[in-house]
């Protein structure tokens, strides 16, 4: 999975106690949620599907945190008192505001870009460039 229990270490304490008082059921629900938000933010110019079949260092770190706190804010709505829902529901804004900073082209994360049919990389960005062809107006 694209989410390692390490990722939700590093978040912090409170992740943790967040991520196990959660059942594995929510988790993984939770943790697909994220992804699925995440590919429907970024599935128009980027290979989502490459970016989430790399491990360890080779993930975007901002990526990886997007997706943790997005799951945490999924597992947190779902425990008893909403432990810590205040700074989950702000973490969760900061990751959807981030991918779209992504969606506008302000930020260029480090992943893979579609590749168009001919090999052509990033086959779906919004910014192209060239001209038509020369006319010659001789009759």
């Amino acid at each position: 999975m694209f989410i390692t229990e390490d990722d939700y270490i590093q978040i912090g304490t409170e992740a943790l106690k967040i991520m196990q008082q959660s059942s594995p059921d929510n988790r993984l629900i939770a943790e697909q949620r994220a992804l699925s938000r995440i590919t429907s933010a970024l599935r128009g110019r980027y290979d989502v599907e490459k970016a989430f079949a790399c491990e360890g260092v080779q993930r975007d770190a901002e990526l990886v945190g997007c997706a943790v706190d997005i799951a945490l804010y999924h597992m947190s709505a779902s425990l008893p008192q909403k432990m810590g829902s205040e700074v989950r529901e702000k973490r969760y804004k900061d990751a959807i505001e981030y991918l779209k900073e992504i969606q506008a082209g302000r930020v260029i994360p480090d992943i893979p870009t579609v590749t168009g049919p001919d090999g052509e990389e990033d086959f779906h960005n919004p910014i192209r460039y060239g001209s038509a062809p020369k006319n010659e107006y001789i009759w």
